[in-house]
């Protein structure tokens, strides 16, 4: 019997110049879970990078596109048609803009909310029937008179030392949320995850 495939995907910018920023929330958090599940070495492959490994009797793949966040949807629809992934496998973690910093929200389906990265994988696949796994980075702070940071520029800005030790220790309850689309589906996913975020 044919192992079923899972695709699990960060999504971020390539290079050091926007390592550490809020838009690369995605890039970060799979990143440690390839570490925490012993995934093996990333390869090159179909504009991103990419890691694969069974787990719990499921092939799972491992992606960071390498295309730009508002091209990932080329990177992914090529691995989707590659491994022939059936769109309910597919799990997209990125940065949220309308949750708190340190909230952790996993859905399935809906609009893009404005996130350009989400935005062009629906795009490329023709459907938004995949699940989302959002890591709230909240919105700029505004003063009294509503001035404040710009938004392109408050996603591409390193975390600072306060907000990365708030991303750091969502790590290993990402780690579980994707275990949990992997091993239950989203919807068990979903019921513990949203119900349960973690504390700080």
């Amino acid at each position: 019997m044919a192992l079923t495939d899972y695709l699990v995907v960060g999504l971020g910018n390539p290079g050091k110049k926007y390592a550490g920023t809020r838009h690369n929330a995605g890039f970060m958090a799979i990143d440690h879970f390839a570490e925490y599940a012993s995934f093996p070495s990333w390869q090159v492959k179909f504009d991103g990078t990419y890691c694969r490994r069974k787990l719990s009797d499921r092939q799972v793949s491992l992606v960071k596109p390498a295309t730009y966040m508002n091209r990932s949807g080329r990177c992914v629809a090529a691995f989707v048609r590659f491994f022939k992934v059936p769109q309910d496998h597919i799990l997209i973690l990125h940065d949220d803009l309308d949750l708190p910093l340190g909230r952790v929200k996993a859905v399935a389906g809906g609009g893009s909310g404005g996130h350009n990265g989400v935005r062009s994988i629906m795009r490329e696949l023709g459907s938004s029937n995949f699940a989302r796994l959002k890591i709230g980075i909240d919105r700029p702070p505004r003063d009294e008179q509503g001035n404040g940071i710009p938004v392109d520029r408050f996603v591409l800005a390193p975390f600072s030392p306060e907000e990365q030790d708030i991303i750091s220790s969502l790590f290993l309850y990402l780690d579980k949320a994707v275990s949990l689309f992997v091993e239950e589906g989203i919807v068990s996913c979903m019921n513990q995850i949203n119900s349960r975020n973690p504390k700080r």
